[in-house]
């Protein structure tokens, strides 16, 4: 006899995601590759998304901001570089935070960035969460605040 199970917040299942199970059907980035693995479509999530990015050796990607949603990242592997605008006496100026594997990284809601592995020989990896269901990108021209278009 099968039980049937409410549809509440107590009595819904767990979802195991594999390697094999990420997406590349998500929102990109030139110069990356995104893989979803949490997702409102790949499980139901209301107020996440996770997955991996994947940064080439000697690559940079296009700038970009992911809107309303906080990143966190996690660096796998590489050593992959963060770049945003910071404004010191007036003036904005690029600022670049150099990682190792281990680091983490916060970006706050629409901060325009870019990612860069100045590595030549080893791909960077890096686990991304955000705080929205879906993976918001935003591609930028420049990273000046005055390109957002929201």
């Amino acid at each position: 006899m099968a039980i049937i199970m409410p549809e509440d917040p107590f009595h819904r299942r767990l979802h195991h995601i594999a390697p094999a199970g990420l997406t590349s059907e998500t929102a990109q980035t030139g110069g990356m590759h995104r893989r979803a693995a949490i997702s409102g479509t790949s499980v139901g999530s209301r107020r996440l998304w996770m997955g991996q990015t994947h940064v080439a050796p000697a690559t940079s990607s296009a700038n970009h901001h992911h809107g309303e949603s906080e990143t966190a990242i996690y660096v796998v592997s590489g050593t992959p570089s963060f770049v945003f605008l910071d404004v010191d006496a007036g003036e904005p100026h690029e600022v670049r935070v150099d990682t190792k594997p281990g680091d983490y990284i916060f970006v706050p809601p629409y901060v325009p960035h870019r990612e860069e592995n100045p590595d030549p020989d080893v791909e960077a990896v890096v686990v991304i969460a955000r705080s929205t269901q879906d993976a918001i990108v935003v591609n930028l021209k420049d990273l000046s605040w005055g390109t957002i278009t929201g």
